[in-house]
């Protein structure tokens, strides 16, 4: 029986701009005689019957040279170069391929980048991360279209295995304990035994993996439809405590982060940092956002979380609108989804009434307004401004005469004053408490 052509089951599975730059980079291969192939999870999702959009190839020999030459024969697409891994990356219009010269790495300790030098296939389908991932299409040659397999990667696809290449694996790359668990709740597999006792045994390899590294693997986990599961599943294998000891994930995170998802279809990133940091002490949170280089505005939402906290009791009393606007207007937003996921009854309901409604609501009377009635510029007119929110926010006025009315008698001025003059805000006279 003749083997099926996996390169027409791949270019079936490709959108048409990703296709045509596949076509000029094998031509162009095939033009010099150098081997090219399709490679890791493009090849693993065409077994499986999965959308493929990200391509990765390897070619045996320079794959620089190659994606440069083909990326100036393409219009609107852009070649970006990573000389020290021999690597190169060509993006189009929704789509991108890595291309990359066949070869060994070797890892001088836990968790250093690799050194690189030029191998084979064989090699660089060794290096990497599970045997699911070691499965190769060939693209040219007298092999055009055949599959190859030489570690038994769509026998373990079959089961469902996700099974390490070799011993040192996770020592080498402990990334890959976050890649696996992805793995897991993304396909359904599991890891197989003898690979899940050397994971268990290298987890704390993961304290010598870099800040930015583990960043990326973390926003990976956190852009996966359900993040909570994997999150679950890495606090299981002792992960998630071995990138930072304060970091624990139970029944209540994993019901917090699906609550997050059912009030916002796609919930922001640095929501989801914040709900991890949310049961970390302020010095915990400061600690995690420097252990994982998070960026500004993700460290703000991870230091927040704290704080966030902290305002349940009060939120929980019986307070004014205007009142949680001023507990909750200091704080990022990301910060204020975490609370509205994690809290139940009133905290959660105001968070998400701040968020949805009342940090957008606004007096009639803007500040040019406020001049015409005589108030001077300068600081008097702010707290008017924030006099008159807090009164709409706790329903003291409703129309535009109801705020003109309050903020004549704030500054002391007869309500039937046809003419504005100078005025002092009277002391004592607070609208919305």
């Amino acid at each position: 029986m003749p083997q099926p052509n996996f390169i027409d089951k791949l270019n079936a599975a490709l959108p048409t701009a990703s296709r045509e730059a596949l076509g000029a980079l094998t031509s162009a291969a095939r033009a010099r005689s150098l081997p090219l192939y399709a490679v890791g999870g493009s090849v693993r999702d065409l077994l499986l019957e999965r959308p493929t959009l990200d391509l990765d190839l390897t070619l045996e020999g320079d794959a620089t040279a190659l994606a440069r030459t083909v990326a100036g024969g393409i219009a609107d697409v852009r070649c970006t170069v990573h000389p020290a891994f021999r690597t190169a990356t060509l993006r189009g219009a929704g789509f991108r391929i890595d291309v990359a010269s066949a070869r060994v790495e070797t890892y001088e300790r836990p968790g250093a980048l690799p050194a690189v030098r030029p191998g084979s296939l064989r090699d660089d389908l060794f290096r990497r991360d599970f045997t699911l991932n070691a499965i190769a299409v060939a693209l040219t040659g007298d092999d055009a279209g055949a599959l190859i397999d030489p570690f038994h990667g769509e026998t373990d696809l079959e089961a469902g295995l996700l099974r390490a290449l070799h011993e040192a694996s996770f020592r080498d790359d402990a990334t890959r304990i976050l890649r696996g668990a992805r793995y897991e709740a993304r396909l359904g597999f599991r890891f197989e035994p003898q690979t899940l006792r050397w994971l268990k045994r290298d987890v704390r390899y993961l304290d010598a993996i870099s800040g930015p590294r583990l960043r990326d693997e973390l926003l990976r986990v956190l852009h996966e439809p359900q993040p909570e599961r994997i999150l679950l599943r890495l606090d299981e294998l002792g992960a998630l405590a071995a990138i930072d000891p304060s970091l624990s994930f139970g029944e209540r995170s994993t019901a917090a982060f699906a609550r997050l998802r059912e009030l916002r279809d796609e919930p922001a990133i640095t929501a989801s940092l914040a709900l991890l940091a949310w049961e970390l002490l302020p010095s915990e949170a400061a600690a995690l956002t420097a252990r994982l280089s998070l960026t500004r505005r993700e460290a703000e939402a991870v230091r927040a979380a704290p704080g966030a906290k902290a305002l349940l009791p009060a939120l929980s009393a019986e307070i004014t609108p205007s009142r949680v606007v001023a507990l909750l207007s200091p704080l990022p937003a990301a910060a204020m989804w975490a609370l509205a996921a994690a809290a139940e009854g009133p905290p959660a309901d105001r968070a998400l009434r701040y968020l949805r409604r009342w940090r957008y609501l606004k007096p009639a009377l803007d500040g040019h307004a406020l001049l015409a009635l005589g108030v001077p510029p300068g600081p008097q007119l702010g707290e008017v401004l924030r006099r008159l929110k807090a009164a709409k926010l706790d329903g003291e006025v409703r129309t535009r005469r109801d705020e003109e009315t309050l903020a004549r008698s704030l500054l002391g001025l007869d309500a039937s004053a046809s003419s504005p003059r100078k005025a002092r805000l009277q002391p004592g006279r607070r609208s919305g408490r």
